[in-house]
Parts: C-alpha cells; structure tokens; sequence
C-alpha cells in the first residue's frame, strides 16, 4: 500500500498540518466552530477580525444571499480587542496555530493591536485587514492604495516584529499587484488573496436594495474564479507566499488554488453552510493526491502548466 500523501505546508515560518484554514468572518470568535471541526481537519483558525472597541456593526438586513454566492454587510461587529484577550486560552485549547486578524481606522489602531496581540503567545500570527476604511483619509480603504497600505504594515512590523504578519488584499483595485508589492516591501512575510468583491442586490418590487448599507461584499464561489486570477497574478509578482481565500467549497478548489500559486487556501461562506466542511475538503484533497500521485501537496505550488 502507498504511503499516504503528505499535506503539510510550510507557510512564513509557520507548520501547518494540512494547507485550509479558516477565513476569518466566517466562524465566529472561533469557538463556535470548534464542536464541527475533526482533528487534522485546519491547519491554522483565523477568528473574526478584532477592533480595538466593541462594535456592533451595521444595521439590519446586511446579508443576503445571491444565486452563486453570498453578499455581507456585517460592518465588522465584534466584542473589541479586550474580550478577545480573554478568548484566547481557550482558542489555544483547539490545538491548531491562531492567526489574529486586526482591523483598524488608522495607522495607529492598527500598530496598537498589533502590539497587544503579538505579546500573547497564543497567538501564532497576524492578518491585517486592510480593507478598512482610513478615517484619517475620508474613509478610503487602506487596501486600495499602495501607501496606504504600506503605512499599516510597517505600524505593525514595528509593533510585531517576530510573529509572522500575513496582509489580507483587498479585490476592489484595478490592479493588486502593486498593493502587494507595498506590502512586501513594507515587511508582510505572506499575502492572503483575496478579500470580498463590492456588490449589490435590489428588490424590484419595493424598489429598494437588499442591504440596509446599500452595498457589501460578495463571496462563495462567484467570486472564485476572480480569485484564482489574482492568486495567479500576484504570487508571479512578489516573493511572498500567498494564501488563496474565495469561493472554496471542495480539495478540487484548493488544488485550483494551489496550483495558480497558493501556498495554502482559506475557506469561508462554505462553513456557513456546513461548518463540518474542513473534513470533508481535507479528504477529497488528499484523495486527489493519491490518485494523482502527489506525493506532498506542497508540489502542487505554482505547478500549473501553461504551454
């Protein structure tokens, strides 16, 4: 019998036992997932994105879902940074490495995050949301700009100067290329790609929109093949490993994923709908290596072939 395919990756100085993780906004805290997950099931939990002050977020209705997908407004709502302190040990208690994801409305709320997290050792890593809007810049989002996003690297390359610090890219640019590059270059060590799509839905009978905001962020497998094309595109233009994040439901996402250059994938609206979902993905991927001969999905890496 074939020894069994080796799915760990190796991704910024972090081991991960298997190549999916957690999206973050998808699972809650964190713990609310935890009764779904089987052991081996995650290489890494990314929780709901922290703000440094509890925030309710945006009025009701803020989802709605579409055809192929599903579209959020949920306005960062979470219990602020102190309570999320307080989780942690039990978070540690899952057994996978936590990767905390930090949202800020300025350069300095993003350094100060970065700083309180970095110091717990519960926390394996740090994904800054840099779609944020930038009150300091009249609500521009740090992820569309170069320097903006630079600026809140570096506010947390100093604040976090040993923990892995992964930069969660925005797809509502013409081109992320070069906000990646400003990332790299300001002191990421890996790219999750990608964020939501801006969206809309409208009800033609009232006339008026889905969303109480108006707009919101559209993900599930609509988005998917957006995302391949920028994972594709933004791992042959830096350094850095990048991690795939859009529409994943299935192990044939993540190796569509893996082979246009993710070095590991992260699953979301998927757990919205079955939050047991990691397990069953785990096993058709390595399924897929085993039929394919894939003897380490990390080969799978940028294999995609071309010519």
């Amino acid at each position: 019998m074939p020894p069994r395919p080796d799915l760990s990756v190796s991704l910024a100085g972090l081991e991960l036992s298997v190549p999916l993780m957690t999206a973050s906004g998808t699972c809650g805290s964190g713990l609310e997932l935890a009764p779904y997950l089987e052991p081996g099931s995650i290489g890494a939990l990314v929780p709901k994105s922290v703000t440094l002050n509890p925030r309710a977020g945006n009025p009701n209705p803020r989802l709605w879902e579409t055809p192929c997908g599903l579209l959020n407004s949920i306005g960062l709502q979470n219990e602020g940074l102190a309570e999320f302190l307080a989780s942690l040990p039990a978070l540690a208690g899952l057994g996978v490495p936590i990767l905390a994801s930090v949202a800020g409305f300025s350069v300095s709320e993003f350094e100060r995050l970065a700083a309180e997290l970095a110091a717990r050792d519960e926390v394996a890593a740090l994904e800054l949301n840099i779609s944020c809007p930038n009150v300091e810049k009249g609500g521009m989002a740090f992820g569309t700009d170069p320097a903006s996003a630079a600026r809140v690297v570096e506010a947390a390359r100093r604040a976090s100067p040993h923990k892995p610090l992964l930069v969660k890219l925005s797809p509502n640019v013409a081109d992320m290329v070069p906000v990646a590059r400003a990332a790299q270059d300001a002191g990421a060590d890996a790219l999750t790609v990608m964020n939501t799509l801006l969206g809309m839905a409208v009800d033609p009978v009232s006339r008026r929109p889905r969303l109480a905001n108006l707009y919101g962020g559209l993900s599930g497998p609509a988005v998917k093949p957006v995302a391949l094309r920028f994972v594709h595109q933004v791992s042959r233009a830096v350094s850095l490993p990048v991690v795939g994040c859009g529409g994943v439901r299935t192990g044939l996402d993540v190796v569509e994923f893996m082979l246009c250059g993710a070095s590991a994938v992260q699953v979301g609206t998927a757990l919205l709908a079955d939050p047991a979902a990691p397990a069953r993905i785990v096993r058709e991927l390595e399924e897929y290596c085993a039929r394919h001969g894939v003897a380490a999905v990390r080969d799978l890496v940028g294999a995609l072939e071309t010519e």
